[in-house]
């Protein structure tokens, strides 16, 4: 027995409750640790804002939806600054193109393209084209099931640093029983493509449905962590033209 004052303990005892205080101590630092963990994932959401575009850049925005991994549908909207989204969609697949009010029988056309190359103030490039595909069927186009010809494969978005904020555009054009391809130069380079010339080759009037997003190169993001783990500076969105 241990003489403790004028209490005797006995050892055995006192080694359990020397382990109960051991196991409550573990328990609550377990505990503090998963609030914690909690606090910062739910703090990290809360800077994750998606915000809509202006309404001169949403005029586009007419029945088409585009669906990317982990952002969902991200028509008419910027891409949002957070979770490394900007550079995840730098590498993501081809995107669910959704048409809900596609006419099932009907076969269509799907445009996207950049008009902002190599930057919106200075659009020397424009259109950089990021996927053509024809002979899609209306009926898969209302699911998001892009199954047609593809003239251009999918090339994602990757706005150059320091150009600012690229619009990217979706169209979607009722094909009929058109034929549609390329002119070998047009296949040389997807940059300066001249979409208005191809659209009246082929007699495609104004597109069925369209939308857009805008994003820019994560590096020029002002949550973007450089090597080193400093933050980019902050930079002010540029006027849109």
């Amino acid at each position: 027995m241990l003489r403790m004052g004028e209490f005797f303990v006995d050892p055995q005892k006192w080694s359990l409750v020397r382990m109960g205080w051991t196991m409550r101590l573990a328990t609550a630092t377990l505990i503090l640790s998963l609030t914690m963990m909690v606090t910062t994932d739910e703090e990290e959401n809360d800077r994750c804002v998606y915000e809509a575009l202006t309404d001169t850049d949403a005029v586009i925005c007419k029945g088409l939806e585009v669906f990317y991994p982990e952002l969902g549908n991200i028509g008419c909207m910027f891409v949002p600054d957070c979770n490394n989204y900007r550079l995840k969609i730098t590498h993501w697949p081809a995107p669910t193109v959704k048409f809900p009010r596609a006419l099932e029988d009907a076969t269509y056309i799907l445009v996207m393209v950049d008009p902002d190359a190599p930057s919106r103030s200075n659009p020397q490039a424009q259109f950089w084209r990021h996927w053509l595909v024809t002979d899609i069927k209306g009926i898969d186009l209302k699911k998001g099931k892009i199954l047609g010809r593809e003239l251009s494969a999918y090339q994602p978005p990757k706005p150059p640093s320091q150009t600012g904020f690229h619009r990217y555009q979706f169209f979607v054009y009722l094909q009929g029983g058109k034929s549609i391809s390329l002119l070998p130069e047009e296949n040389r380079t997807r940059a300066s493509w001249k979409m208005d010339r191809f659209l009246n080759r082929y007699d495609l009037n104004e597109p069925e449905a369209s939308t857009q997003f805008m994003t820019e190169n994560y590096q020029d993001s002002p949550n973007f962590q450089a090597p080193g783990g400093r933050s980019s500076e902050p930079k002010e969105r540029p006027k849109q033209n």
